[in-house]
This record gives C-alpha cells, structure tokens and sequence, in this order.
C-alpha cells in the first residue's frame, strides 16, 4: 500500500478508522471509548487488556474487529491445566522417523487470550515471549510470527478463586490496560432488542494484513515536538515514588512505571492524533492515552487501598498537577 506523502497517509488512517468503528457498531452496542483504545493499541503496534466483569462482551468485541480487520484469529482459552506447548506448539515424531514442527495457536495475527489469569506462569511466560520477540522457541529452535501480530488479552477482576494474578514484567508488555464498565440503561435496552431477536448483524473485512502494516509504519513517521516528549516523561517520571515532584505520588504509590511507558505515551499519542486528522500530537494526544497506558504500571501502597483511592484516581491527580 503506497501514499503519496505523510499527509495522505494520515487522511486516509483517519477515514479507515471512521469506517471501522460504524462496522463495529453493527455487533457492539456502545464501548465508543473501549473501541478507541483497542484500535489505537492495533494502529501503534501494541498488545492490549481488557478487564471487565463476565457478560460485558469482551470475547464478542475481539472476534468482531478481527473479522473487519480481514485477520486470522485465534482464540485461547487460558485453564490451570494450560502447558506452553499447548499454545505455541510441539515437534512430533512423523511417518519418517523425524521431528516436525506443529504449529500452536500462537500462530495468527489476531490472538484472543482469555481469561489470561487463569493459568500458571510458565505458560504466561511463552505469551511473554511472542508479545515481545514476535517469535516463539521451541526444542531450541525458533520460529517467526506473522506480522501484524497483536494479543488481545482478557481477565475478570472479580474471579479471584483459582487465578494466577499477572506479573509486573507481563502486564509491561500490554500496551493498554482498558477497564470495561457496565453499560447505561439505553445502551441496555439496545443490546437485549438486538440479541434476542431472530436475525444477527454480519460485519465485513475493511482492512488486509498489509494495509494495518503501512498504517503503522505511517503513525510511527508522524513528528513530535520536543515540549510534548519532555510532557510525557515528565509525566511517567511523577509516578516514581523516588524521583517523583508530586507529594500526592509520594505519599500513595510504592512503585512507578517504567520507560517503556512513555514510549507507549508517545506511540499511542501519535495513532491518537492522527485518527483526529492532526499530523503532529499535542499534550492533549498524551492525556487522551495516559489512563489506559498508565493505570497497570502504577503500584499503589497500603495507605491508598485503605483509603480507596484507585489507580485512575491517581494518574488523574497527577495530570491535573501536570
């Protein structure tokens, strides 16, 4: 897929995404700001999570935006009993008496892990690898995945019995952290008279493999201002208890995010600013993103879970003060 220039590229991301979105909606009701930040995270080259109680269809938001991006999907069922060769495959003996390859279901563009709390951690650290490398190893050698490659992750915060809680290493590697929430009355009564009828809306490939690529690479080209990266880093340097201005972060947070935040920050700033049309993002770009990018790499201290203070409510002190 070839532009002209820059300018075209981000012209044309902005009218896919506008697209995109509307098919979307034909299967989703609602989820505006929740579809956002999935396809800002596709569009930026990152991994996502989406945590939310059980029935908010999360498993139904995943398997839609495959089919309309045109990706092969995959989706894993993550169980105690879960082994790492379960999910990126095995060498097997064959009728030659020699040892091939089978591909797991690591092996897609579009990869639904869910319920990803839920197995042991060595079978999260396989995961750990293909979200990083986009590549997995096996019997020492390794393979290479398919680009694009995205993990689409979900977990239910209130399924405590029987789960294996992420390591901080691991949830670094999501680029987004999306909390789903209930949805209004109206959005209710919409979902019930559209699912409980006889016919079922059907959505179309929007996009190819190739295309998601070149919108990358396009979003990645877009330039930055100095005062805007100097914002973000100084904004992720605020959350660390050691280095951080703010007597609030002091006072309610035991650790911080690390670098790979304001990377995120930046990147996620980018796809925000060029799905709005700009062709450069602002500090408004980098507050737009700071929740969802910010809220699974802060640590809280046992005086803000006393006190009930959440994750959001901390990063959104530290934006205001920002």
């Amino acid at each position: 897929m070839n532009f002209k220039d820059d300018v075209e590229s981000i012209d044309s991301l902005q009218k896919v995404y506008t697209a995109l979105t509307q098919e979307i909606h034909k299967k989703i009701v609602g989820q505006d700001a929740v579809i956002e930040q999935v396809l800002l995270s596709i569009f930026s080259k990152g991994h996502c999570l989406l945590v939310g109680v059980p029935g908010l269809a999360k498993t139904l938001l995943v398997t839609t935006m495959a089919q309309v991006l045109g990706l092969k999907n995959n989706r894993i069922q993550f169980t105690p009993d879960l082994m790492p060769t379960d999910i990126t495959g095995s060498e097997i003996l064959n009728g030659e008496r020699q040892f091939q390859f089978i591909k797991g279901p690591l092996f897609t563009n579009f990869l639904l892990a869910d319920e990803i709390n839920r197995t042991p951690p060595k079978t999260q650290a396989a995961l750990l690898e293909a979200m990083q490398e986009y590549a997995v190893t096996v019997a020492g050698n390794r393979y290479a995945l398919d680009e694009p490659f995205f993990v689409l992750a979900t977990q239910n915060p209130i399924e405590q019995e029987g789960t294996y809680p992420l390591p901080e290493a691991q949830l670094d590697r999501f680029m987004f952290n999306v909390a789903l929430t209930y949805p209004s009355i109206e959005e209710e009564l919409e979902i019930v008279k559209t699912t409980t009828g006889s016919s079922s809306a059907s959505v179309n490939a929007l996009l190819s493999a190739e295309e998601i690529k070149a919108y990358q690479t396009a979003v990645r080209k877009l330039p930055v201002n100095e005062s805007v990266v100097r914002y973000a880093v100084e904004l992720v340097v605020k959350t660390r208890k050691e280095t951080s201005s703010s007597s609030f972060a002091k006072e309610y947070i035991s650790w911080g995010a690390g670098p790979r935040a304001s990377q995120y920050l930046i990147v996620g700033a980018k796809a925000h600013a060029a799905i709005n049309g700009k062709y450069s993002p602002d500090i408004e770009d980098v507050k737009a993103v700071a929740l969802p990018i910010l809220r699974h790499r802060i640590v809280k201290n046992y005086k803000a879970e006393a006190e009930g203070i959440s994750d959001d409510d901390i990063i959104l002190k530290l934006l205001g003060s920002a």
